[in-house]
């Protein structure tokens, strides 16, 4: 099937778990949290691409602090469902890391592998202290190598596969308004 029309197919099934005005909200709850507890702190934010950058973007205008932002494209999954074992890393921070506070902002808590990784990365770095903040936190067992639970979480959702508001379904739908479940057939046939 063309992708194209596998993609249609596939938005046509999806439901809305949250809405834009969800995910503001919870936006708002968070940017609260890290202003608290990292307005003092001259913080790095680390925005993991490709599936953060739209909740990323949205975040940053909530903090009314000094910051300096940066990203990291590093994935497990190319177009693949679930992550593979080897990390491959696309691009590293710019920013110098050595004795600062950073930030590490993902789409997704699923396994933990990834952002376990970048943590692991950041402290070889120099990191003075690493904190990690999702979007989404997959309500699922995680291996002990990733990590459990992230320092800053903006939605809860249970183990299913979900689209939209950066999160894809073979790299589209990410422009979607909205985080959407999604239970069809995810081989694409």
């Amino acid at each position: 099937m063309p992708i194209i029309k596998e993609v249609l197919k596939v938005q046509a099934q999806l439901k809305c778990l949250y809405s834009l005005d969800d995910i503001g909200k919870a936006m708002d709850e968070v940017a609260v949290l890290m202003t608290e507890r990292l307005a003092d702190k001259n913080p790095v934010f680390i925005c993991l691409l490709s599936g953060a950058i739209v909740s990323f973007g949205n975040l940053m205008p909530r903090l009314n602090f000094p910051l300096e932002i940066d990203y990291a494209h590093v994935t497990r999954y190319g177009n693949e469902f679930q992550g593979g074992k080897n990390l491959l890393w696309k691009a590293v921070p710019a920013s110098n890391l050595r004795d600062r506070t950073v930030v590490i902002f993902d789409d997704i808590l699923d396994e933990g592998l990834t952002l376990a990784a970048v943590i692991q990365y950041c402290q070889k770095q120099g990191a003075k202290e690493v904190f990690s903040a999702v979007l989404l936190d997959k309500q699922r067992p995680r291996p002990p190598q990733g990590l459990q639970n992230a320092d800053f979480t903006c939605l809860k959702i249970e183990n299913d596969f979900v689209i939209g508001y950066g999160l894809d379904y073979k790299n589209y739908l990410r422009n979607l308004p909205g985080i959407y479940l999604y239970r069809g057939d995810l081989t694409g046939s």
